[in-house]
């Protein structure tokens, strides 16, 4: 016991360290900020739709924010789709060649295998505390979870308290890798998060330049 707790300290901080290389910061000026995660080695970051909703100037075709990477430094990014269906938003971070931040996506989990009892790990930058991260464990995955907000679509309930600032934020397994990202609290207590098969098949959407003729699909 008095070897086991050192340990799995230090492993969780490692953890924790590797999968902060890939945790951004989503800032859409003065209408608010939330976090992203790095999804592809191209620059394409993952967020949640609520993050960027009200980001673009309505006297301009396209749509820019900021995002801050893991080493502090601050670049443009252009909002490529959002759903608002699923809550979730690509951006393509621009990276002028003498600026050009090192880029770390992350490892992709498995979320259609995760059961209740799982530990898991949420980041992100809750009240402007940089890379925060707090645990818990799964409740549930899958559709029509009793504490889900709606029908019909998948989410991941877990077992912590997200903040303002976790929106957008990886919620990742115990080997860092990501299997939703955070989205909001269902009640006390109750986290949820959009699974991470679902922003796959949302990414390979946005880059086929496909969207399946959804209404609330949006490319900008």
């Amino acid at each position: 016991m008095t070897t086991l707790l050192p340990k799995l300290n230090s492993d969780l901080g490692e953890l924790a360290d590797r999968v902060r290389r890939s945790l951004v910061h989503v800032s859409v000026g003065r209408r608010g900020s939330g976090s992203g995660v790095v999804f592809t080695s191209d620059g394409l970051v993952v967020t949640n739709a609520h993050v960027v909703s009200g980001g673009r100037d309505r006297n301009s075709q396209t749509s820019e924010f900021q995002v801050t990477m893991p080493g502090g430094t601050t670049v443009k990014a252009v909002l490529l789709a959002k759903d608002d269906g699923i809550d979730v938003a690509v951006l393509k971070i621009e990276t002028p060649g003498d600026k050009t931040p090192e880029i770390f996506p992350i490892d992709m989990g498995d979320s259609r295998s995760l059961r209740a009892g799982q530990w898991v790990m949420a980041m992100g930058h809750p009240g402007g505390v940089a890379g925060a991260a707090v645990a818990g464990i799964v409740i549930g995955a899958g559709p029509d979870l009793p504490e889900a907000p709606g029908s019909g679509r998948d989410w991941v309930a877990v077992d912590l308290a997200l903040r303002p600032g976790h929106s957008g934020g990886p919620l990742v397994d115990h080997h860092g890798r990501l299997i939703g990202i955070s989205t909001i609290m269902a009640g006390l207590d109750v986290g949820m998060a959009v699974p991470a098969h679902v922003i796959e098949e949302f990414v390979a959407k946005v880059v086929a330049g496909d969207f399946g003729g959804r209404g609330d699909s949006v490319l900008v």
